[in-house]
């Protein structure tokens, strides 16, 4: 009888700070390898720290209300590759084929997802269901295999410490916050989501104003964290924003009140009308445009197949690039000179070749005919970022009085300094600015806005790709893209579901929604003891509340951000913010930590790499732009699919740090 005891395994200690999206497509990543891995003589043991529940964390808690919807059709989003046979990999859209996919969902949830198709913009509950059914799944892999052990600790990570060639992680449970525990880890990943943050000293002078005034201040906070009850029927009450939390507002103050949003018309925007219940607040709403974002097209899919650049092409930019690095090892591509005059190409022959399909040729030309002499102006050969071809465009254009200029740049600035003489004139222009807003993204790919629209945001997932690769001047990527670009693209590409803007209609025909103006100025009225708004453009009263919320998510700035764990990482000199020099050679910080490499390895103050701290998602705000809470499901070389590559990186490289050797790389264009 062979009485030898096997030989003990060496572990790997993993810890992973965070379980919303980014921290389960480690656990799924981490669980593709498990099933690719052959026998080791090493066991990871991972510990995954959350106060809440693991997949859905913080922001996606399945029992939120239904009235908070994703910014994304539901063909879009994964947070792991597409399942292919016994993979552990599931994207939404095929969890929403799968019907759950065997999850256990809740009667109301079970009905909402058979009613979920591809050009549906879900609720964040749903997605919510997803993301457990993921992270449960992947987990329940890692548990059932012999190299791998994982754990659940429901408890705030509060500091992180090098010691040696590990790390020291400090914990707190909810339920005894004073009482601090520590584990040890040979490596730990930062997928910490959305944190707390400071107030800026506007925001806090105004809190401090109505506590004293016992009026109410609502700071920026995640939607379903907001104690609603705190908005009094038929009392005024301001709304700072008018982006996604808006929308969850309202929704939450009007339809979640008992209001009922009814089908009157088939005109696009005029289809609803507002039922209210009488509970419903009187909702007075600004943003610095004085305009919500612009609602999205009508379509099947985030980007359509049909969209195509044919101007912007990253790959002979990059080339040019590594030529001229032969000669200036420093070049970098310059938005302004480089990337902007081949996108705006792109989006004008976008609208312009689809005016001719939708609506005809001008007269005197055939619709290939016009084509081609759109595409012989864009084509034009000039000196590199030369502006020529876009005034002999527009000299083409005028030629046609059915065609208007489209002037890109001012689409982000409807009522650019445009004055109202009266509040009654400024609310039945936004109401106008809605209904061409409706008319225009019912039309979806048959209408020529849309489509210039729709190749705008195509461009924008390249420059993303070319800024997390490196190649894009710093200084053109903050002062060109983020201060100028950014505001246009995500005006117009990063709005609501057009039902948010059919229902945003209905509120304010019945008078429950009105809006202050551009550039509104708010206050505190210490007299009355109220806030004030008002806005320079429109010649009305002031409007004035005892409630007022700020409509937005917490500064995504790592100096700003109040969480213990990221004020200690700085604090302690185990991180470093990003700085980056402007054109007089001042250092600046940036928004997020400074980090080297991909994956992306934590920087001290010292200017050292961690062996084993690498961040994933908001906090890698100086290296990539735009961070993203899902990939684009299918083709993973698109650059939407940017959040699993990350994850990849880090598990690769966690695997090879334990000594996890096989065919268990998962680079993630292999799945």
């Amino acid at each position: 009888m062979n009485s030898e005891k096997a030989a003990p395994k060496n572990e790997f200690s993993l810890v992973l700070v965070g379980a919303g999206p980014r921290g389960t497509s480690v656990v799924e990543r981490l669980a593709n390898l498990a099933l690719n891995l052959p026998e080791q003589g090493t066991v990871l043991k991972v510990t995954v720290f959350d106060p809440f529940t693991p997949g859905s964390g913080h922001v996606w808690n399945p029992e939120q209300s239904q009235n908070f919807l994703m910014n994304t059709p539901s063909s879009f989003p994964t947070v792991a590759p597409e399942r292919e046979g016994a993979e552990p990999g599931l994207s939404f859209r095929q969890f929403v084929e799968l019907r759950g996919d065997g999850r256990k969902l809740t009667d109301e949830h079970a009905k909402l997802i058979e009613r979920i198709e591809p050009g549906t913009y879900p609720s964040r509950a749903i997605y919510g269901e997803y993301l457990e059914h993921v992270y449960d799944r992947s987990a329940s892999i890692l548990a059932a295999h012999e190299n791998f052990s994982i754990q659940h600790v429901a408890a705030e990570v509060v500091a992180v410490r090098p010691v040696g060639n590990a790390y020291q992680v400090d914990f707190s449970s909810a339920q005894d916050s004073a009482e601090t525990r520590q584990l040890d880890a040979d490596a730990v990943v930062l997928a910490l989501g959305h944190q707390p943050a400071e107030l800026n000293p506007w925001q806090k002078q105004l809190e401090e104003a109505a506590a004293q005034a016992g009026a109410t201040y609502m700071p920026p906070n995640v939607p379903a964290d907001l104690d609603y009850s705190r908005f009094k029927e038929g009392q005024p009450a301001l709304i700072r924003g008018l982006g996604l939390n808006f929308f969850d507002g309202m929704a939450e103050l009007t339809a979640g009140r008992g209001g009922i949003f009814r089908e009157s018309s088939t005109e696009p925007g005029h289809r609803l009308e507002y039922i209210a219940s009488g509970r419903e607040p009187a909702l007075i709403v600004a943003s610095r445009r004085g305009t919500p974002y612009w609602g999205k097209p009508v379509v099947d899919q985030f980007i359509p197949d049909e969209i195509e650049l044919r101007y912007f092409d990253a790959p002979e930019l990059i080339g040019r690039l590594a030529e001229a690095r032969a000669t200036n090892p420093a070049a970098s591509l310059v938005f302004s000179r480089h990337i902007w005059p081949k996108l705006h190409r792109d989006i004008l022959f976008a609208y312009y070749s689809s005016c001719a399909r939708v609506h005809g040729a001008p007269d005197g030309f055939g619709e290939r005919e016009f084509v081609e002499r759109l595409e012989a102006i864009l084509s034009a050969e000039h000196h590199e970022g030369s502006q020529v071809w876009l005034g002999e465009l527009r000299k083409f254009i005028e030629q046609f009085p059915q065609l208007q200029w489209l002037d890109v740049p001012k689409l982000a600035r409807p009522f650019e300094e445009v004055g109202f003489n009266s509040d009654e004139q400024y609310q039945q222009s936004v109401r106008d600015y809605l209904v061409d807003n409706a008319r225009h993204s019912t039309g979806g790919l048959d209408d020529p806005l849309s489509c210039a629209i729709m190749t705008m945001n195509a461009g924008r997932m390249l420059i993303k790709e070319l800024i997390a690769s490196g190649v894009i001047d710093e200084q053109s990527r903050i002062e060109e893209i983020q201060a100028h670009f950014e505001p246009l693209v995500e005006g117009l590409s990063s709005g609501p579901p057009l039902e948010r803007i059919e229902q945003l209609l209905a509120l304010s025909r019945a008078g429950i929604v009105s809006f202050v103006g551009p550039d509104p100025e708010f206050g505190f009225d210490e007299v009355s003891e109220q806030f004030t708004a008002s806005s320079p453009w429109v010649d009305a009263e002031v409007h004035t509340a005892r409630i007022m919320c700020e409509a937005m998510m917490p500064s995504n700035r790592v100096l700003q951000n109040s969480s213990p764990l990221i004020k200690q990482l700085l604090g302690d000199h185990v991180a470093r913010v990003h700085t980056w020099k402007n054109a007089e050679g001042e250092s600046l910080p940036g928004s997020g930590f400074d980090v080297v490499g991909e994956p992306y390895r934590l920087v001290n103050s010292e200017g050292l790499a961690h062996r084993g701290l690498f961040v994933l998602g908001l906090q890698l705000s100086s290296a990539q732009w735009g961070t993203a809470i899902a990939a684009q499901a299918g083709d993973l070389r698109r650059p939407a699919a940017r959040t699993l590559h990350d994850a990849a990186n880090v598990v690769n490289e966690v695997a090879r740090l334990a000594g996890l050797s096989g065919n268990g790389k998962l680079s993630a264009e292999q799945d």
